[in-house]
């Protein structure tokens, strides 16, 4: 299917027609001095695109459908000054879009790692903004999720060798139940349990790297076709995910016309990272760190904690806790440790209860950040 994108023409204003006749006369000696002079650059000149890289396998590019509606979004929000980038061409959808992705079918993360497939693409693309969903293949090849975030390590290096400024959205990923793998969605959430620690670890105020729950709230038997890839519905829930992070990197991003935000109100984003302290028949215990990764302090911080394997959250210190009938649990600070620096961390604790058997305790966290009055 051809792409049918929108295409940005440059516009000649008429600041700009000296230069114009001082091109077209140049062949027949007829400047002046003066007019031969330099010419100021054009201070109406739009600023360059922001240039976004989907990234990820199948689920981004094949044909990554949610991409098309994200696209869309971002359009009708005033973000229109960005191009998304790719070395792959647009894939279907039947949705007026800018196509271009780095969604390889198939591809694994540890492989594009390990193969140094990566810096070429950045080379040909040279992206600002990376939104990356990436791992599930490794994920379905049974692959340790240690390494797969020592590929996260290695690609996020030569994202910044490329652009030291990028920005990275990562992505917790969807959930996946294929017939074929039993074993595959308790492998995500595992995997996904660790991103936010990573992302923490990784993060500078340079070059942000923001987690992005697309786990929460997905579900694999109404959200995909197949048990892994996403049917509409599914779509939907992913751009809608992806959507307020990637307006806020936009928002704060030089060269997008679009919402250029308040510099006195910065973008504000905070990570939770979930460890085991000990486990026992029947339950276990557990301990949240939840970190500012935002240029400006917060005064306050809330954890959504969903417990893998149906553990139920029965006690919290350091926090407030409610729990809700799904086995969602809800964690604000204190109030004593709500305040965080940019930077700084803080962590409660936690004990749940369980009838899994001796499989290690996993849970995916989100954070979000109260603005310092």
């Amino acid at each position: 299917m051809r792409d049918t994108r929108r295409l940005r023409l440059p516009r000649l204003s008429i600041r700009s027609l000296p230069g114009l006749l001082a091109a077209l006369l140049l062949p027949l000696g007829l400047l002046t001095p003066a007019a031969a002079a330099a010419s100021p650059p054009d201070a109406t000149a739009a600023a360059d695109p922001v240039r976004i890289m989907p990234l990820g396998d199948s689920i981004t590019g094949s044909p990554g459908c949610w991409r098309a509606l994200l696209w869309n979004r971002l359009q009708d929000a005033g973000h229109t000054g960005i191009d998304f980038v790719g070395t792959l061409p647009p894939q279907g959808c039947g949705i007026a879009h800018d196509g271009d992705n780095e969604g390889h079918g198939g591809e694994l993360v540890t492989n594009v790692a390990s193969q140094g497939l990566l810096p070429a693409r950045l080379a040909a693309t040279r992206p600002d903004i990376v939104v990356m969903h990436f791992g599930t293949n490794d994920v379905w090849s049974n692959v340790a999720p240690d390494r797969i975030l020592a590929a996260y390590d290695t690609l996020l290096a030569q994202m910044r060798e490329s652009n030291p400024d990028i920005r990275v959205l990562v992505a917790q990923l969807i959930p996946m139940n294929p017939a074929t793998c039993a074993a595959c969605a308790q492998r995500v959430v595992a995997l996904n349990a660790r991103i936010p620690a990573w992302a923490a670890g990784a993060h500078t105020s340079r070059s942000p790297v923001v987690v992005v729950d697309q786990w929460t709230g997905f579900d694999t038997a109404t959200d995909t076709y197949d048990g892994v890839h996403p049917d509409a519905s599914g779509d939907e829930k992913i751009a809608a995910r992806w959507f307020p992070a990637l307006a806020a990197q936009l928002e704060s991003t030089p060269g997008d016309p679009g919402n250029p935000g308040d510099p006195g109100d910065p973008t504000l984003t905070c990570t939770a990272s979930f460890r085991s302290v000990s486990v026992w028949q029947g339950g276990y215990q557990a301990e949240v760190t939840v970190r500012n990764t935002s240029a400006a302090p917060v005064r306050g911080w809330t954890v959504t904690l969903r417990p893998a394997d149906g553990a139920r959250v029965t006690q919290v210190w350091n926090g407030a806790l409610k729990s809700a009938a799904d086995g969602t649990a809800t964690v604000a600070d204190a109030g004593w440790n709500g305040a965080l620096a940019p930077g700084a961390s803080t962590a409660f604790g936690l004990i749940a209860t369980t009838t899994a058997g001796p499989a290690a305790p996993a849970a995916t966290a989100d954070c979000a950040a109260t603005p310092a009055s």
